[in-house]
């Protein structure tokens, strides 16, 4: 129980936060379509979101029409079959996602060090990587001279 009032504190946390900045304010099915068109691999219709999310067609093109006005995201009549109407991604729409995934960082940091905590993880983490991907370079690189050194002693002694 305690887990879910967590939870459901930092998600009212976060649309606190989302509420109160300029912006749109979006519904929670226009929210879970966007979430749906960005977090899932394209191409999307307006009968596979329907599908989805287990709601009618009309649904999802009344929420599309809002999230179309936002610019959120784009309609186009698909080419292939021209029954069908792709939902593509834009940049604004990436935008407020990323702000709206910023809100929900800073609502689980519940004290400024937890989000400090955080921070230096993902450094730490990216640091790492790129230590990670250093390494693989130079162990790349060196592996040619290697093999050539190897080649060229198995050639002396035969």
């Amino acid at each position: 129980m305690a887990r879910n009032l967590k939870a459901l504190g930092l998600w009212r946390t976060a649309l606190v936060a989302s509420v109160r900045r300029d912006g749109p304010d979006l519904s929670a099915r226009q929210m879970a379509l966007l979430l749906s068109v960005y977090l899932t691999d394209p191409p999307h219709t307006v009968r596979g979101l329907a599908a989805t999310l287990n709601i009618c067609k009309p649904a999802v093109t009344r929420a599309l029409d809002r999230l179309s006005v936002l610019g959120f995201i784009r309609r186009k009549r698909d080419d292939e079959d021209k029954r069908n109407v792709l939902v593509q991604r834009t940049v604004k729409g990436s935008v407020f996602l990323s702000d709206f995934a910023e809100l929900v960082v800073e609502a689980g940091a519940v004290a400024p060090d937890d989000l400090a905590t955080v921070r230096a993880a993902e450094l730490a983490g990216r640091a790492a990587q790129e230590e990670i991907d250093r390494r693989q370079r130079a162990a790349t690189a060196a592996a040619p001279a290697d093999n050539a050194g190897a080649v060229a002693t198995a050639a002396t002694s035969a």
